[in-house]
């Protein structure tokens, strides 16, 4: 089996728990590639007892890769998406941030989990992406989210008016300080915080919520992501921001985006104590409330 590890830069508080998954890779005779600049960062802060392989480029990992390791939260693995891509690489997250949502193995767990990728005890998530379009050549070849795509008011600028069609059919016009076009992955992240349904993986939709809208009687939508939607932009500032997962662009009022499902989709990996209902009871604490013994 070939492994990939991709991180970031991380405090000295984690140096345990990172020595601990390159010692088991080793233990288990497993072959590595490391990420480059995730490597140069660790090379001289933990003991390497053989020389890893490593990678810059999606193009580095691809048909040599069997499973992506990313090391941090849930930022790093929408990180960790855009190498592998259409792959089909199938992604496991050990968690060193604080929710962890996509990064869903503890430190805790670190030896099990790797135990099960290496025995292949594992099933694999399918998650859908989204694919965003426009005028304006956003995001080059990264034009995909497995999150969500954000439309957003720049700093303490006015409110937006955000002009939504669906299927070039007219949906809505949003006065708010943004908009935000969710995955069900997604659905768990910032459109929850901003009042959002929790949508289950492969239901096959995508949900519209606006960003603290003017009208009180705007709510969440949920559609079926077999629909195009297409966002065009009014206010009084020139300049607006466009977020697609964590990677974002400055746009001006010009911009006419269009969003529908990508043409690919990415493969989580479930270790076999695992379901995405376990994970919502452990971290959004339901059924644990002290009154209800």
């Amino acid at each position: 089996m070939t492994i990939g590890i991709y991180g970031r830069q991380f405090n000295n508080s984690v140096l345990p728990y990172v020595q601990q998954v390159f010692d088991c890779l080793v233990q288990h005779e497993v072959d590595v590639f490391v990420y480059q600049d995730f490597f140069e960062f660790v090379k001289d802060k933990l003991f390497l007892p053989k020389q890893f392989g490593t990678f810059k480029t999606h193009t580095d990992i691809k048909n040599k890769v069997d499973v992506m390791i990313s090391l941090g939260g849930d930022g790093t693995m929408l990180d960790t998406v855009t190498f592998v891509r259409d792959s089909g690489i199938p992604m496991v997250g050990i968690n060193f941030g604080r929710l962890g949502f996509l990064a869903s193995v503890s430190k805790e767990g670190i030896k099990t989990a790797i135990e099960g990728l290496i025995h292949h005890k594992f099933t694999l998530d399918v998650r859908r992406l989204l694919k965003v379009e426009s005028n304006q050549n956003l995001f080059q070849d990264l034009n995909f989210a497995l999150n969500d795509l954000t439309i957003h008011k720049r700093d303490n600028s006015a409110m937006m008016l955000i002009h939504c069609y669906q299927d070039g059919e007219f949906l809505n016009s949003y006065w708010a300080d943004g908009l935000i076009v969710a995955t069900p992955t997604g659905s768990t992240a910032y459109s929850l915080s901003c009042g959002g349904p929790i949508v289950f993986p492969r239901s096959g939709n995508m949900v519209i919520t606006p960003i603290s809208p003017h009208n009180l009687n705007v709510r969440p939508v949920v559609l079926s992501d077999a629909h195009t939607l297409t966002f065009e932009i009014e206010g009084r500032s020139s300049k607006y921001l466009i977020t697609c997962d964590s990677r974002t662009e400055i746009v001006d009022s010009s911009i006419r985006i269009s969003v529908k499902r990508a043409d690919f989709d990415i493969n989580l990996v479930r270790l076999n104590n695992e379901t995405y209902l376990s994970t919502l009871r452990n971290k959004l604490l339901w059924g644990i409330d002290t009154r209800n013994y």
